[in-house]
């Protein structure tokens, strides 16, 4: 499989840059992850329900989790990064 192409929303941005240095470093480490395989188990990536089912997120930590949509099979745009109160607002 190639490698996933990543978009980046504005708002995805501002989140990463409000975490905590270890945790941004976390995030860059689970990207890499994704972009090679965005089913890795450590990921736990899993499509979202209800209002968000056009959207899918995966983990970072146990708690953090980053919001994306396929806008291809091999290109995503991720959206939000954060608690579950991410899932709050879209």
């Amino acid at each position: 499989m190639e490698s996933v192409r990543i978009h980046y929303t504005s708002r995805f941005i501002r989140d990463l840059k409000k975490l905590s240095k270890d945790k941004q470093r976390l995030a860059v480490e689970r990207e890499k992850m994704f972009k090679n395989d965005p089913f890795k188990n450590t990921l736990k990536t899993h499509k979202l329900t209800g209002k968000l089912k056009a959207y899918w997120a995966f983990s970072i930590t146990h708690k953090d989790r980053v919001m994306f949509r396929f806008i291809k099979r091999n290109e995503v745009i991720f959206y939000k990064i954060g608690s579950h109160a991410i899932y709050d607002r879209i």
